[in-house]
């Protein structure tokens, strides 16, 4: 059996025995320390073999799982490789094609749209073909540099060999396999931040350039691991910043991550908010609700989502939306400025929930923005502004 065959039978074994329940990464992780008789290059091969098979989303499910693991190899690959030489002559010498080129080679009854069907659920800005190719390139691992390192993460990063692009004077994008957490201090010196997620701190940075900082209470209330509430204390380290999330084991991630960043000064609390239970009463001017959503915005990072993803959950994630919404804002300040986001390209999710808001609460929409990552190797994210008019 040759080591190619090997690969791909490992592939197969792994995907025939994961579920979905947890990430696929995770899931990846904890199957090679129970089997230890995969070195580092035989984990990355078989890796990347199970990650074409998912990003094919809803295509080729009628093939064997061996011959769907080819295609999205295929369909993933730029150049040729040993695996399709040895599998796949044929479609070796076509890896340079354009992606929907492809796709008839494979199959002539299928096309590129085939992998993402839910045409009709998809917010109004997002080019679904675009947004189909997507699922066949792996992002960049994007850097949000923290005021006054940015020198110092740039040289770290020359020193050590690894290449990156400067996207703006505060953001660098690197490929997304590189190993950093050992050549630059995180949260200190520079923050893994999605490129559409940095853009959302343009948002804020706008509505408070004429308030006084002192006066500026903000809740990030669906916090998770603190990336944007960071993002907010450098952008204005003397806001009065409080952060929730529902489970006490996110909020200590979090505050490990404000200690190496040099956050002392915060408040914090666990709150379920899809019931309205907070037992104090709280006011803010500015609240950052990055809700709960599908996360299909980022499904080129976890393809494995797009994979098991049915439509009914749509529904799910827009009324528990819709309830965490209808909880927080009775604790903003009438003309407080509510930040609506989602990693979602749902329109239930994006245009309906502003839709919801506008109807059902005295709030004046502002401003809505698709933050349409596809384009540049990151997330796709939706952005609305909300001003409380009573």
């Amino acid at each position: 059996m040759s080591r190619f065959q090997s690969y791909l039978n490992s592939a197969v074994t792994i995907l025939s025995v994961y579920k979905g329940e947890e990430p696929f990464a995770a899931f990846l992780k904890k199957y090679f320390a129970q089997h230890k008789k995969y070195g580092s290059k035989d984990r990355k091969q078989i890796g990347h073999l199970c990650y074409c098979y998912f990003r094919l989303g809803k295509v080729f499910r009628e093939l064997s799982t061996e011959e769907r693991i080819l295609a999205g190899l295929f369909l993933c690959a730029v150049e040729p490789n040993e695996i399709l030489r040895e599998f796949k002559p044929h479609w070796n010498d076509k890896t340079k094609l354009a992606i929907e080129e492809k796709f008839p080679i494979i199959d002539s009854s299928s096309s590129l749209t085939d992998v993402f069907p839910w045409v009709d659920e998809l917010s109004a800005k997002i080019d679904h073909k675009k947004y189909c190719s997507s699922f066949f390139i792996q992002p960049d691992l994007f850097l949000r540099l923290r005021p006054g390192k940015e020198e110092i993460v740039c040289n770290k990063l020359e020193s050590a060999g690894i290449t990156f692009r400067k996207i703006s004077d505060l953001c660098l994008a690197l490929n997304n396999s590189e190993k950093i957490d050992k050549i630059i201090d995180l949260d200190k010196e520079a923050v893994v931040q999605d490129y559409s997620s940095q853009q959302t701190g343009n948002f804020f940075q706008s509505l408070t350039d004429t308030r006084q900082p002192a006066t500026i209470s903000i809740w990030d209330c669906c916090a998770g691991s603190g990336g944007k509430s960071i993002m907010l204390y450098d952008i204005n380290p003397q806001i009065q910043l409080t952060v929730s999330d529902k489970r006490e084991s996110i909020l200590a991630n979090l505050r490990k991550r404000f200690e190496k960043a040099g956050i002392k000064s915060y408040k914090s609390f666990v709150a379920d908010l899809t019931h309205n239970s907070l037992l104090q009463t709280y006011d803010f001017n500015f609240i950052i609700a990055d809700v709960p959503c599908s996360g299909s915005g980022t499904w080129s990072r976890t393809p494995e989502q797009l994979y098991f993803f049915e439509p009914e959950q749509i529904n799910e994630y827009a009324a528990l939306q819709r309830k965490i919404i209808s909880n927080i804002i009775p604790h903003l300040q009438t003309a407080g400025y509510l930040i609506y986001i989602t990693c979602s390209v749902f329109k239930k999710e994006n245009e309906e929930s502003v839709a919801f808001l506008k109807e059902q609460f005295q709030m004046e929409l502002q401003k809505m923005e698709w933050l349409n990552g596809y384009e540049k190797k990151a997330d796709s994210m939706f952005m609305a502004v909300f001003k409380k008019l009573l």
